[in-house]
């Protein structure tokens, strides 16, 4: 088992912390793991990505021209990785950042509206949360346990009483991820 994975979007969104949280997950369930962050100098509102990959087997190369699945969560976001996505890959993406859907037709593709559910919940830090669970509902690389404790290990203290709004954001995107 090996997946590349990209995740785009917005600063500000939680891209990086999502690929984090997925990269320190999949350490403790005893895989090997590549995270490689891209970010402009801005710190909210510039564009943020980062690659993540999974595997069983030693990984030879952090750097990746093309990618099993990518997460995108703005248009110049799909713009640009859209087409870097490998044929019968996978493509996830919440429409509220997008403005023209996605057009391939080689890979698979789905929806999670979870700007629309985290500001339904009241709480929007919960977005990335959810996009991740939607992700992992498709893709189950890590279990959703390595996930909880990952995200115990890693928030700050200042955030601790965030935790129980992180999880049921991550159950909530694996409620309501579609196929587009």
């Amino acid at each position: 088992m090996k997946e590349e994975l990209i995740i785009a979007g917005f600063g500000g969104q939680g891209v990086l912390s999502m690929g984090k949280m997925l990269a320190y997950s999949a350490l403790m369930d005893g895989k090997e793991v590549t995270w490689m962050p891209a970010y402009g100098p801005e710190q909210r509102g510039g564009t943020a990505n980062v690659t993540v990959i999974v595997s069983e087997d030693r990984i030879s190369s952090p750097v990746l021209n093309y990618y099993d699945t990518a997460i995108i969560l703005n248009q110049q976001s799909l713009e640009k990785f859209e087409p870097l996505i490998k044929p019968g890959g996978t493509l996830i993406y919440d429409p509220n950042g997008i403005t023209h859907a996605p057009k391939r037709t080689d890979i698979t593709i789905y929806a999670i509206e979870a700007m629309k559910a985290a500001t339904e919940t009241e709480n929007i830090k919960s977005f990335n949360m959810i996009v991740l669970g939607g992700y992992l509902k498709v893709k189950p690389i890590v279990k959703v346990e390595s996930v909880l404790k990952a995200l115990r290990k890693t928030l700050p203290e200042r955030h601790q009483d965030l935790i129980p709004v992180n999880e049921a954001g991550l159950r909530k995107g694996m409620e309501i991820i579609r196929k587009a």
